[in-house]
């Protein structure tokens, strides 16, 4: 018996991914969960596991396709013993039937007795209706004139009425808010979660809405907005040849996210500079502990667990505003997103719980999930979860940057490159390497006072080694 191996739900909000390998050939002989394709999406390479046992009748894509959740990629020769309780199914459903058939039959013979007796009766009834009928016609006819005219007034009264809901079915924002709506809890829930209006889907889909019906609405609208803050494109051709490249999934997943980030948060920007002389001396000094371990103590490793007790001391930074429900949600938990550079875009890994973990133990991380994003094997949980993240262009260059808040967190801290820079201390100027740090942070919950008290204690904290250790 053929059976279908469809793609699962490789992630939250992963629609669909891009097939990187197909791990198996038709004629293969496989087991239940062994990988089958492997895919990338725009958070992570994973394989597709297969759902049922059995030997490989086809597949039905390629290397380099897209395929979206729920798509068929491979048919499947069940296995034997999946056969053969196919067939005993089978078996027991056909003895149910032909018992079903016999007590029918036995049923039929018994109601042909009942009829002949009954049809005499019948005879003597038909014969008296035929009396009345006449009678009975002329004051049916009224009666039809009359429910007629119910009716329609009970229509116009139904209709009057759902007018009234629907003018009443929405906010003072205009926003549909649900009332009348066929959806589950969880739907309505998944709908406030991607900001759908229940009412303008509703005017696409009739019937009752499903989750499905959320996510293909939001996706829809994602690409409208999308496309909508886009630059009308002219000819380019009009002044020289031209070359087009697809966008790969991280390019394309970056843009949609930036836009939406840049459009929803409104963004403030505060910039300050450290004075990181001495904590350089630091890093030299602790660099073998590092080594040992398996890592490197980088500047980056030390503002991680910085910033991580900043995050601590500022809970606003460690929050996500809910403007649906006019809430702030405060986590109890400190993970640090660390934007890294790779060959095929931008990618963000997520140190957990980095309040918790020393400098040495985030320093060995970072060194093993750069390398894993380098390698494009970062998975989509080595990349969810981050209330915070930080942008190191250091190595590159540059003074100064403004980094997009990645929505829903609440702020970024950028790092540019140190240089040396006279300053005066001591009634004298002393060269001093000095580091140039950007924060950004969304206005709708952190205040310029918080953003720059925020921002002053980390650099505070780069100019005193020990400050974030003691939590001062």
């Amino acid at each position: 018996m053929a059976k279908e191996i469809k793609v699962p739900q490789i992630g939250d909000g992963v629609e669909s991914a891009t097939v990187s390998e197909i791990l198996v050939a038709e004629g293969d002989k496989i087991e239940k969960d062994q990988g089958v394709i492997a895919v990338e999406s725009d958070k992570a390479s994973v394989e597709v596991p297969s759902s049922a046992a059995g030997t490989i009748k086809e597949i039905k894509i390629s290397e380099g396709d897209e395929v979206e959740v729920g798509q068929v990629i491979i048919m499947l020769e069940a296995a034997d013993e999946d056969e053969e309780e196919v067939d005993d199914n089978e078996e027991s459903s056909e003895e149910q039937e032909q018992e079903k058939t016999s007590e029918e039959n036995e049923e039929t013979e018994d109601d042909e007795a009942e009829e002949k007796s009954s049809d005499k009766k019948k005879k003597k009834v038909k014969e008296k209706k035929a009396n009345d009928s006449e009678e009975e016609s002329e004051e049916d006819e009224e009666d039809e004139k009359k429910s007629s005219k119910k009716d329609k007034s009970e229509e116009s009264e139904e209709k009057s009425s759902e007018e009234s809901e629907d003018k009443t079915s929405k906010n003072s924002s205009g926003k549909s808010t649900g009332a009348g709506i066929q959806a589950s809890p969880g739907t309505r829930r998944l709908a406030r979660e991607l900001g759908v209006d229940l009412g303008e889907l509703a005017e696409e889909i009739s019937g009752r809405i499903s989750e499905k019906d959320v996510k293909e609405f939001s996706k829809k609208g994602s690409q409208k907005s999308t496309k909508s803050a886009s630059v009308a494109l002219p000819d380019f051709e009009k002044w020289g040849s031209v070359e087009r490249k697809p966008l790969n999934n991280i390019r394309k997943a970056t843009a949609k996210n930036v836009t939406a980030s840049w459009q929803s948060v409104p963004h403030v920007f505060q910039f300050d500079e450290a004075d990181i002389t001495d904590i350089q001396q630091y890093l030299e000094a602790n660099q073998d502990k590092a080594e040992k371990a398996g890592g490197k103590l980088t500047i980056t490793a030390l503002l991680t667990k910085i910033v991580a007790s900043a995050l601590v001391r500022f809970p606003k930074f460690n929050a996500s505003v809910d403007m649906e429900n006019e809430e702030m949600i405060l986590k109890n938990y400190v993970n640090i997103g660390i934007a890294v550079a790779t060959e095929k875009g931008l990618l963000v890994p997520v140190i957990k719980d980095a309040d918790k973990k020393s400098i040495i133990e985030i320093a060995v991380e970072l060194s093993n999930i750069a390398e894993k994003a380098r390698d494009g094997k970062l998975t989509k949980e080595d990349m969810e979860g981050a209330n915070f993240s930080i942008s190191n262009l250091g190595g590159i260059g540059g003074t100064n940057f403004t980094p997009i808040v990645p929505a829903p967190q609440s702020g970024i801290l950028g790092i540019s490159r140190s240089a040396k820079k006279p300053v005066y201390i001591d009634d004298e100027f002393k060269p001093r390497e000095i580091l140039p740090l950007s924060l950004s942070y969304d206005h709708r919950l952190i205040d310029g006072a918080d953003g720059a008290a925020f921002i002053n204690w980390i650099t505070q904290a780069l100019q005193d080694p020990y400050k974030a250790l003691l939590g001062a």
